[in-house]
């Protein structure tokens, strides 16, 4: 099962506040007056960068397994894009195949890796399972 929980680093910013800088994502940084607003922000920064790696298709590094203190996973939109992206990548299937394998058409293959679509949990059984992968949900 792949995790998508990113490591941070939080550190006291120079004259005030907390830095949050996210090791995988090196353009993913935000900052905070607390450590409690910048655990809320990674999440929203996480979030935006992703969305945007996965709209320009731009490479996407999985979460290192660095010990870190602190690691938050993006939105569930992104999650659900990205762990489409994946399965779609080790299996090297693109969307066509992708779509011939759920029964469904090109454009609704196409937007289980849009970060701003959200795909039913029925979808997302369905796509799994035709990338010989298992939808599993759970919370944490």
């Amino acid at each position: 099962m792949i995790s998508l929980k990113y490591p941070f680093n939080i550190e006291p910013g120079d004259s005030h506040g907390f830095i949050a800088q996210f090791v995988d994502i090196e353009e993913a940084f935000t900052c905070g007056e607390t450590i409690e607003e910048c655990l809320h922000n990674a999440e929203e920064v996480l979030t935006a960068m992703l969305e945007i790696r996965l709209e320009n298709n731009e490479p996407i590094p999985l979460p290192s397994n660095q010990n870190s203190k602190y690691k938050v996973a993006p939105s569930v939109a992104v999650q659900a894009a990205l762990l489409i992206r994946i399965a779609k990548d080790e299996t090297r299937k693109n969307t066509s195949d992708l779509a011939r394998a759920m029964g469904v058409t090109w454009p609704v293959a196409d937007k289980l890796t849009n970060p701003r679509h959200f795909p039913s949990l029925r979808q997302l059984d369905k796509a799994a399972r035709a990338l010989g992968k298992r939808l599993t949900v759970s919370f944490d």
